[in-house]
């Protein structure tokens, strides 16, 4: 019993490890879901899983979502794409994020009326110009997910 405890904490200490390896877009409060048509606060965290700095993050804002507002983050650059009617379309941000850290960019934005799942895609970028594409090209690189009631 004793050994399927020690197993037990072992893969959930494993799988949760593996979870937060990776660029996630959540609410302010860290959860994977919100409503329909609600103004929320939602975070990007990006760890650096490389030997070397993170150097740009782009981020894919989902159809439906309209980005409002950001909080600055000191040492980075903001830019955005927007579509003919203005709307923000992508996101990136510049500056760098050392080994073994993460950054979290924060921003608010309105959520569509439509039920269903927002699919936040991120490129990140390293120091040697490789890029890590969490979009679900790989399923070793998932994009982020939040569900919307």
């Amino acid at each position: 019993m004793k050994i399927v405890r020690t197993l037990l904490a072992l893969t959930t200490t494993a799988l949760l490890s593996f979870a937060a390896a990776h660029a996630v877009v959540r609410t302010e409060t860290g959860l994977a879901e919100s409503k329909v048509g609600a103004s929320e606060t939602y975070r990007l965290q990006v760890p650096v899983e490389k030997d070397m700095a993170t150097i740009q993050v782009r981020m894919i804002v989902p159809a439906g979502v309209r980005v409002t507002r950001f909080l600055p983050v000191p040492g980075f650059v903001r830019s955005v794409k927007t579509d003919s009617s203005g709307l923000i379309t992508e996101i990136v941000w510049k500056g760098r994020i050392a080994p073994m850290e993460f950054q979290r960019f924060l921003f608010s934005a309105t959520n569509p009326a439509d039920a269903g799942t927002l699919s936040w895609k991120v490129y990140q970028t390293y120091a040697d110009g490789s890029v890590t594409s969490w979009d679900d090209s790989d399923p070793a690189t998932p994009a982020s997910k939040v569900t919307l009631k």
